[in-house]
């Protein structure tokens, strides 16, 4: 049943002209980007080749686009995830899914599975643009891979906060502004205290970005991500129901 309304609101999703504007525009702010890197790389080539240990393309062009696409995709996500519950309640076919052989559970996971599959089409866009450099250029697909990994467990954290937001209301324009204050007051954590020891930098999600944006795949890195994940799944999953138990669910 979970495959099934994931699959619905992924067909959802390709059907949203939104959704597909939104590919569109991260896509050419991606491309542009990399163009920029590349020319940039270009330009420092002569004085690149007099070091000894030298960064190579890969780290001087794919994971900055990868550093990009985890401030762009940020913004975008919560336009993304705005309708996938506040839609249903105001069109009242919330009902319909409460009267399913579904529970709560059934029905938050069905519709995250269903906008990170969508999700992960921006990711593997980007993933394709740097390993479109091994064409003329020697590249690191160790370091692409974990950048891969790291904002797709990026993007699973972003859709996991605005499925969250989304149970909060009846509006989507409104689950769209708390979804993206929450994810800027994390990304603003990280800002407002340098210290990595820090409480604020522990709690940043982007911070929890910038091992995998080096190359390196940091196990409670990883944990975090799932923690965060599944504690926003649940707060999503109490949320409807206590709506339910009070009638406001429909």
């Amino acid at each position: 049943m979970i495959r099934a309304l994931a699959g619905k609101e992924l067909r959802s999703l390709f059907v949203s002209p939104l959704a597909w504007v939104l590919l569109a525009v991260v896509q050419i702010v991606m491309a542009w980007v990399y163009l920029m890197r590349l020319d940039a790389f270009m330009e420092l080539q002569p004085r690149l080749a007099q070091l000894a240990n030298a960064p190579g393309a890969t780290e001087l062009i794919v994971a900055p686009v990868f550093s990009a696409a985890a401030v762009v995709l940020m913004m975008t996500v919560p336009l993304l995830s705005m309708r996938l519950i506040a839609e249903e309640r105001r069109n009242r076919t919330m009902t319909l899914l409460i009267s399913a052989p579904l529970s709560m559970t059934q029905i938050v996971l069905g519709k995250f599975v269903g906008l990170v599959a969508f999700l992960l089409l921006p990711v593997a866009m980007v993933t394709l643009m740097g390993l479109t450099l091994g064409a003329g250029a020697d590249v690191d697909t160790g370091l692409i891979a974990a950048n891969t990994l790291g904002l797709a467990l990026l993007l699973c954290t972003f859709a996991a906060v605005g499925l969250f937001a989304s149970s909060l209301t009846r509006q989507p324009i409104v689950a769209a502004v708390v979804a993206l204050g929450l994810l800027l007051a994390s990304w603003l954590a990280s800002l407002a205290d340098p210290d990595p020891s820090s409480v604020l930098q522990m709690i940043s999600m982007t911070r929890r970005f910038e091992s995998f944006n080096a190359g390196l795949v940091d196990s409670a890195d990883l944990v975090w991500h799932v923690l965060v994940i599944a504690a926003f799944l649940v707060l999503t999953i109490r949320q409807l129901d206590r709506d339910r138990l009070v009638g406001q669910a429909v």
